[in-house]
This record gives C-alpha cells, structure tokens and sequence, in this order.
C-alpha cells in the first residue's frame, strides 16, 4: 500500500487522473470502476477536462458502479448511476451502453446480484478501482461487520451512513434507503489497481485503521492492506492520524518519477 499525502484536492484530482489515462493510453478500452460522493470528484473533474482539452479520449472505456441504492425510481437525482453519470461519464464521453451500474429497482435483488458479477467478470474485471471511505471505515456499502469474502449483494446501511448521505437527500437522513446493492469486499479485492481518496478530517480515523490498524471485519477498508496494487490518496486532513506520515512522505519525495503510482 502506498500512501501520498497532497498539499491540495487539485493534487489529489491530477494524480488520481494520471492513473487512468496512463492505463487507457495502452489500453483504451480499459475497464474503471467508478465510486460516487465527494471523494473522487477531483479526479472526475480532472478526467474530464483533459477531455475537454483534447488530451485524453475515455470513449472505449467501460465503467462499473461500485453500489446504488434499492428502492429509487430510474433517473433519481440522487441515485448513483444519475450521479456518476452526471459528474464523469456523461461528460467524458463515455457511452451510456459502457456504463453498468448494480439494478437497485429489480424485483429480485439476489438475482441482479449474482447477475453484476457475471457482468464484470465477462469485462475481464476492472483494471483501476476509484474508491472512497467511510468515517466508520466501509468501502462501497461494505458496513462495518462485513464479510471480507462478500461478494455483491444486499445490505442494510448503518444510521451513520445514512445521515453522511443526508447532504444528497436535501440534509434529511429518513430520506436515504436503508438498503442498496453494493460489490463486496472480495469483489473490490479483484480489481489490478485499487486507488483510494480521502479528504477531510472526518475520514482521519477511518484513514488511520485503514494504513495502519489490524486487519478486521470492524473496519472493513482494512482488508486493502491484502492487496498487491493500492494508492492512498490523502490530504494533510485525512493524514492527521498516521503515526508513519513523515515516512510516507519520504517514500514518496524520493520515488523515481518513472515509476508513477
């Protein structure tokens, strides 16, 4: 696990974005997995404009959302493929049939489960995963307690997820469901590049048990430190609580500017 910690989001956005359009340079159809709220914007934003700018073409790339919420109705403002398709997709370029997201509005839930795994792994799996974190530690809507075996599946959202979500459901927490459909840790374990964000101090605890706390089902992010391929995006908010920060810095000033993340 390698962890970067930057001055800025802006410096958080231009790495994160560096990752994938050094992969879609080599392979342009390339399969990224996208995660919704606040933490990979950056990235999205700076994706985007180096389409803009002519430098970067994502319109052979497919996408698979990491959850979406069961229950909301096709084109909710709130629901994550509206979402992802509003802040990457749909401005990159991407093509609607490229992006896949869980079907949170089946009638059999179990079914669509079983059926989203089938869908990536027909891709070839995902070759970089974007990821955020919880302030209780859970990775897509993998809540603490989860199986780190789990695959995609239903699960029921703590109250402390909903109220972080609030802020999407006009600030009321009863709004957000209480269920969605959600990859499971040993699904995300699948991608060849897992590259996490994480801003603000509310993420500092969830940060610090994810670097360098023991491996548990109590944080279920933890499970990472088993994989061979993850950046740690941070800022110096989401670092306060690295005992090892001075270390990683170090590692990070002196690594050879061929070797990216």
């Amino acid at each position: 696990m390698e962890v970067v910690i930057c001055r800025a989001e802006e410096e958080i956005g231009r790495l994160g974005a560096d990752v994938v359009s050094r992969l879609v340079r080599t392979r342009p159809e390339a399969v990224l997995g996208v995660a919704t709220g606040s933490s990979p914007r950056p990235v999205y934003a700076e994706l985007v404009a180096r389409v803009r700018a002519g430098e970067l073409d994502l319109s052979g790339v497919s996408t698979f959302s990491l959850d979406e919420y069961v229950g909301l109705p096709e084109g909710h403002p709130a629901s994550y493929r509206t979402e992802i398709r509003r802040e990457l997709t749909d401005p990159a370029g991407i093509p609607p049939e490229r992006v896949h997201s869980p079907q949170g509005s089946a009638g059999d839930l179990p079914a669509a489960a079983r059926a989203y795994e089938k869908r990536i792994a027909a891709a070839g799996g995902v070759d970089v995963q974007l990821l955020g974190i919880g302030s209780d530690g859970h990775i897509a809507f993998n809540e603490p307690g989860s199986s780190l075996a789990s695959r995609t599946r239903i699960k029921t959202l703590t109250r402390r997820t909903r109220e972080d979500n609030a802020r999407f459901f006009d600030g009321d927490a009863d709004a957000v469901p209480t269920h969605c459909l959600t990859q499971g840790l040993a699904t995300i374990m699948q991608a060849r590049h897992v590259v996490l964000v994480a801003t603000g101090e509310g993420k500092a605890r969830a940060v610090a048990q994810l670097v360098e706390g023991a491996v548990s089902a109590r944080w279920p992010g933890t499970v990472l430190q088993w994989h061979p391929h993850v950046s740690v995006l941070l800022d110096e908010a989401a670092a306060a609580g690295l005992g090892l920060a001075g270390y990683y810095r170090e590692a990070w000033a002196n690594k050879p500017d061929w070797q990216g993340l």
